[in-house]
C-alpha cells in the first residue's frame, strides 16, 4: 500500500495518496493510522515488543484480581466502540487528519489495567486483520497507545479529580485533559522511538510530532468529554468504580454494539487526509521507509469481494467491531473465570 503511495504523490493535492491505494483518494475510506514496519529499527521494535508483553501480562494479572464482574461486558463494548471510532478520521489543519485513540475513555471507565487490555485488543486486531500498523512495530504501537496513552490518561484524570474534590467540573475537565495529554505524550513517545531508530533526528521528530498532535489532541479531548458527559447523564454509575449496576451486563452490551455499528456506518465519510504520523513522515522525508505487510486479509479497511467501496468499508468496520468485541470480552471472561476458580 505504501509502495503504491510513493509512486503517486507529487504535489500537495496528492498527499492523501500516501495513505490510501491509487484511485481511492477522496473516497472517504479510513486511512491506516499506526506505525508501519520500516519506521523503527529492529532493536527498537524488539525492545518495544518486550516492554509491551510485560505490560500486558501484568495487566492480565491485575484485571483478574481487580475487575468487577459487572464491568466485564464493558471491555468488549468499549473495544468495539473504540475500534469503530478510530475509523472516523477528522480533518485538523493543513491537509492533516486525526482520529480517536480512546485511551482516556477506557481508562476513565475501566481503570488502567482494563483499559490497557482494551486498547491492546484494538491495536492488535487492526494490525493482524486490517494490516494497519506493522507486525514488527506492533509492540511499539501497543506501548505508545495502550501503555503510555492509558497511563497518562489515568494519571491526569485522577489528578484533576483529586484537585476538584467532589465537584462536577473535575470529571469534565479531567476528561478533556486526559484525552489531550494521552495523544500528545503518546506521539512524543513515537517521536523518540523514531529518533532512536535513526529514522528522524529528535530535534526534528519531537517538535513535528508534538506540534501536530497538540491540535489532534483537542479533538480527542472533545470526544472524550462528550462521551463522559453522555454517560454522566445516562449511566453515572459506570463512572464510579464498584458502583456499576446489573444493567451494565444486559442492555449495555446491545447498546454498545449498536453504537459501534452506527459509527462504522459513517466510516466511508471519514477524512482521507493523512494522520499526524503519515503527515510528519511525508513532510520529513521518511515515508519511503514504510514496508507493506507480508499478507493481506482486509487491507485498508475495505472488505474484499464487495465492489461498492462504501459498503466494503462499512462491512469491514462492522466485522472489525464484532471481532474486537469478541476478543476483548473473551479475555475478560477468561481472566475472571481463572480468578474465580483460584479463589474457590
Amino acid at each position: 500500500m505504501f509502495e503504491a503511495a510513493r509512486a503517486s504523490y507529487q504535489v500537495e493535492a496528492l498527499v492523501a495518496r500516501a495513505v490510501v491505494p491509487p484511485g481511492q483518494v477522496g473516497s472517504g475510506q479510513p486511512t491506516p493510522m499506526h506505525i508501519p514496519d520500516g519506521f523503527l529499527s529492529t532493536p527498537v521494535a524488539l525492545l518495544m515488543w518486550v516492554v509491551a508483553v510485560v505490560a500486558v501480562a501484568y495487566a492480565l494479572r491485575r484485571v483478574s484480581r481487580d475487575l468487577d464482574e459487572r464491568r466485564v461486558p464493558l471491555l468488549g463494548v468499549l473495544a468495539a466502540a473504540i475500534f469503530a471510532g478510530q475509523m472516523l478520521n477528522f480533518s485538523v489543519t493543513g491537509g492533516t487528519s486525526g482520529h480517536l485513540l480512546g485511551a482516556a475513555i477506557a481508562a476513565i471507565l475501566l481503570g488502567p489495567w482494563g483499559a490497557l487490555l482494551v486498547i491492546t485488543c484494538v491495536v492488535g486486531t487492526q494490525a493482524i486483520l486490517f494490516q494497519d500498523g506493522g507486525l514488527l512495530a506492533l509492540g511499539a504501537n501497543i506501548f505508545n497507545m495502550a501503555v503510555v496513552g492509558v497511563a497518562v490518561s489515568y494519571a491526569i484524570y485522577s489528578l484533576v479529580n483529586r484537585l476538584a474534590g467532589s465537584k462536577r467540573w473535575g470529571v469534565f475537565a479531567g476528561s478533556f485533559l486526559a484525552g489531550w495529554f494521552s495523544i500528545v505524550i503518546a506521539s512524543l513517545a513515537c517521536a523518540l522511538e523514531l529518533a532512536v531508530s535513526g529514522t528522524s533526528p529528535a530535534n526534528i521528530a519531537v517538535p513535528a510530532m508534538g506540534g501536530i498532535h497538540m491540535l489532534i489532541g483537542i479533538g480527542e479531548g472533545l470526544i472524550t468529554v462528550g462521551a463522559v458527559t453522555l454517560l454522566y447523564a445516562a449511566r453515572r454509575d459506570l463512572l464510579e468504580a464498584g458502583k456499576a449496576s446489573a444493567r451494565a451486563s444486559r442492555g449495555l452490551v446491545i447498546g454498545g454494539l449498536l453504537v459501534a455499528i452506527v459509527l462504522a456506518l459513517f466510516a466511508p465519510w471519514a477524512s482521507t487526509h493523512p494522520d499526524g504520523l503519515e503527515w510528519v513522515a511525508e513532510q520529513k522525508g521518511f515515508l519511503e521507509l514504510a514496508r507493506e505487510a507480508p499478507f493481506q486479509l482486509i487491507p485498508d479497511y475495505v472488505f474484499p469481494g464487495i465492489s461498492n467501496e462504501a459498503l466494503a468499508t462499512i462491512a469491514a468496520g462492522v466485522i472489525g467491531s464484532l471481532v474486537v468485541f469478541g476478543v476483548a470480552w473473551s479475555v475478560a471472561l477468561t481472566r475472571r473465570g481463572r480468578e474465580t476458580a483460584h479463589r474457590s
